[in-house]
C-alpha cells in the first residue's frame, strides 16, 4: 500500500474523504488499499466515467498513473 495521501489537484471538485478504503477491480477481482485522497480521485474517475465526462476521466487518470502507479496497474489499467 502507499501511504503517502498526495495532494489532490486544484481542479479537482469532487467529494474529499478523512479515511482511505480496499478497492476491487470488477474484471480481475484484485484489490487495493488506498490513501484518502486516491479514493476520492477513483470515485471521481468512475463517476465521469459513467456520466460521459471523459475529459475529467482523463484528467483523473492522468493524476492517479502520477500518485500511485502500482494502484493505477491493479485497478485502472
Amino acid at each position: 500500500m502507499n501511504t503517502k495521501n498526495k495532494e489532490l489537484p486544484k481542479w479537482y471538485d469532487g467529494g474529499k474523504y478523512t479515511e482511505g478504503d480496499i478497492v476491487t477491480n470488477p474484471f480481475s477481482g484484485e484489490t487495493y488499499e488506498l490513501t484518502a485522497n486516491e479514493l476520492a480521485m477513483y470515485d471521481l474517475i468512475m463517476g465521469s466515467q459513467v456520466t460521459g465526462h471523459y475529459d475529467l476521466t482523463a484528467k483523473g487518470l492522468d493524476w492517479f498513473r502520477t500518485a500511485n502507479p502500482e494502484a493505477y496497474k491493479i485497478l485502472l489499467d
